[in-house]
């Protein structure tokens, strides 16, 4: 698989962990359904850690790890409150999490269910962001995925051993793959091997998958 080349004419690259991500879902899907077009969507499990440090809440909301510096607190809180706009919007809670999870269970996920029955992909996405965005569900599980992949209407038999062998691989080997090319957060669009990275060029990615015919549009969304 090739960071930039796809028989879709959209790859779309996301993180269930990112709030970024969680808000670009709905309006990405809309636009494949606009297009009646199967867009190619990947996963880029984000080493958040490397550039924004990490922390750790209990149950009670208290912090008892932090190696984030007060810079990298204050990135991490305008992400958030930058997010809940546009998931109030989307009538949609967006919780902070009370660690740096690792997503790559989940996001492996969605290339099984790409596979296994690539029709129900929304399904699979709606059923594991929304819960985990409401911190009801622990994708670090592989249990816990796959019964959501089952509950999506997707076969689960066989995604543990994917999620070990060739699945992983798999993974691993596209992430190598994103930040040479320059593709390093989500979510992140490819269209004929260029990219464009956040959901207010969505537009802008409409445009160039009809044709770029006319004047390029804004980055911004009608009301």
């Amino acid at each position: 698989m090739r960071a930039l080349e796809s028989n879709s004419p959209l790859i779309v690259y996301v993180d269930v962990k990112s709030p970024y991500a969680y808000i670009a879902i709905e309006p990405t899907l809309a636009l494949e359904r606009e297009l009646s077009v199967l867009f190619d969507w990947r996963p880029l499990t984000l080493d958040i850690p490397s550039y924004l440090g990490s922390a750790r809440k209990n149950d009670r909301g208290k912090l008892v790890e932090n190696n984030r510096s007060p810079q990298q607190w204050g990135a991490v809180k305008y992400a958030y409150r930058d997010a809940r706009r546009y998931a109030k919007r989307q009538g949609r809670l967006l919780l902070g999490t009370q660690k740096i999870w690792d997503s790559s269970i989940a996001n492996i996920g969605i290339a099984w269910v790409s596979e296994q029955a690539r029709e129900l992909l929304p399904v699979y996405l709606d059923r594991i962001y929304t819960p985990f965005w409401r911190r009801e569900l622990d994708i670090e599980n592989v249990e816990v995925v796959a019964d959501v992949i089952q509950a999506s209407g997707v076969t689960m038999d066989g995604f543990a051993a994917f999620v070990e062998g060739i699945g992983r691989e798999r993974h691993d080997q596209l992430q190598s793959t994103l930040h040479p090319v320059g593709i390093f957060g989500v979510p992140t669009y490819v269209v004929n091997g260029e990219f464009f990275f956040g959901r207010e060029n969505l537009p802008l990615v409409r445009w160039r998958l009809l044709g770029s015919n006319g004047n390029m549009p804004d980055a911004a969304y009608p009301l």
